[in-house]
């Protein structure tokens, strides 16, 4: 079980990770910080730089965290953030990937939050510092502040609809 928990964090976190180096750099097929910021603008989002920096910028600590490991709950919470404003773009294409639907944010948003129910495994800085295990609260809390950050977030930089 602790080598399934391991290859999960590290291909996980490094998804993550990967992903949030595409939102600010060149690096990994991205476009850099501008086009990170044109992509948002293209989703209906203001904000420009920031967005994508801060977008960036959490997909690379939840990575980190969940490939550690360390501070489940809160990557957990980064995680669900991030993926549930994926999730509000993809929305109105449906649920499959192929239709450029919201599955695969959606399993990215789970799957962390799975990881707080399980325990990152004994292989990890949770359980090195004598964190685990998590009450079953933290997952229920990871995921609706996640949730709930990333409903925000959509809501308070969602630009406006012009009207004609």
């Amino acid at each position: 079980m602790n080598t399934g928990l391991l290859i999960l964090r590290l291909v996980l976190g490094l998804l993550f990770v990967g992903h949030g180096i595409q939102k600010v750099s060149h690096r990994l097929g991205g476009h850099g910080i501008e086009g990170g910021a044109a992509e948002f603008r293209a989703d209906g989002f203001c904000g420009g730089r920031l967005t994508a920096a801060a977008a960036g910028g959490g997909q690379i600590a939840a990575g980190l965290l969940l490939c550690a490991g360390a501070l489940t709950p809160l990557a957990a919470t980064i995680a669900g953030g991030v993926m549930t404003v994926a999730v509000t773009v993809k929305w109105r294409n449906g649920l499959w990937v192929q239709n450029n639907g919201y599955e695969y944010p959606l399993i990215l948003m789970l799957l962390p939050a799975v990881l707080t129910l399980t325990g990152p495994g004994r292989w990890s800085v949770d359980q090195a510092i004598g964190l685990l295990p998590w009450a079953r609260w933290w997952a229920a809390a990871a995921v609706g502040l996640g949730v709930s950050s990333g409903l925000m977030t959509r809501a308070l930089l969602a630009q406006p609809v012009p009207h004609h």
